[in-house]
């Protein structure tokens, strides 16, 4: 059974005061729980604090948001997998939604991250999603795995295997829309089925997250869709009892 997986993006939210200040409540109140692990993606300039949090916890992980697929370089504002993996990041966001319609990042440069993520042992969470305009043309499996194929790209198996993929409709992301269960069931399927069609069997223990406008209140019924493996979560997670409430659940 795979363990429920609970991850934080904060976004460009949380200076390093914030964030010290939110892992003190968190982590007065949260207990290790067996079943589960939680992860924070804080802004870069608040990375250290997250790590230095959960250092002696197995149970919670801290990743960087966005990284460059080179190793090193002149590349001035940017911070690679190398770095990051240097800095304490244990994981990467790659292929956010918000980096592919903000900033113009394609599916080839989406690989490219993700495998500078894997050269550098960070373990990536692979955001892969459709528009309104794509899901109401009725392409949202084709854009999924368009996106899927193309971060996982070239990659060894074995690397495949050891990723997170999280599935964020960009219509719901901080819309206050979210998709059905139904909705999601029927992409999470579709995920998994060309997971196993690239790695075999192995794709199965893939985790497949949900993300879009999660909160406490529909949080439960999303976690109860089959294949939904856990949740990635926007603005929710910037207040830290409400994602105490988000990271009990199910």
């Amino acid at each position: 059974m795979k363990a429920r997986l609970f991850a934080a993006n904060w976004k460009m939210h949380q200076a390093p005061a914030d964030a010290a200040a939110f892992m003190r409540t968190f982590l007065d109140q949260y207990t290790r729980q067996q079943d589960r692990r939680v992860l924070f993606f804080p802004p870069a300039v608040s990375l250290h604090v997250v790590v230095e949090a959960t250092r002696d916890r197995s149970d919670l992980g801290a990743g960087i948001q966005n990284l460059h697929w080179e190793d090193k370089g002149a590349f001035t504002g940017e911070t690679s997998a190398a770095l990051a993996r240097g800095a304490g990041a244990r994981y990467a966001l790659v292929g956010h939604s918000e980096r592919r319609q903000l900033f113009g990042e394609t599916d080839a440069q989406t690989g490219l991250k993700l495998a500078a993520a894997v050269r550098a042992g960070l373990t990536p969470v692979l955001c892969v999603g459709e528009t309104l305009a794509e899901r109401e043309a009725g392409e949202t499996l084709g854009v999924v795995a368009r996106q899927l194929r193309a971060g996982l790209a070239g990659l060894e198996p074995s690397a495949v295997a050891s990723a997170i993929v999280a599935y964020e409709p960009v219509w719901a992301i901080g819309s206050g829309r979210t998709a059905t269960p139904a909705d999601a069931a029927e992409v999470h399927q579709a995920i998994a089925a060309v997971l196993r069609a690239l790695i075999g069997e192995r794709g199965g223990a893939v985790p497949i997250l949900y993300g879009g406008s999660v909160n406490r209140a529909n949080v439960e019924a999303l976690l109860a869709t089959d294949g939904v493996d856990g949740v990635l979560v926007g603005g929710a997670s910037l207040d830290a009892e409400q994602w105490l409430a988000i990271v009990r659940a199910g």
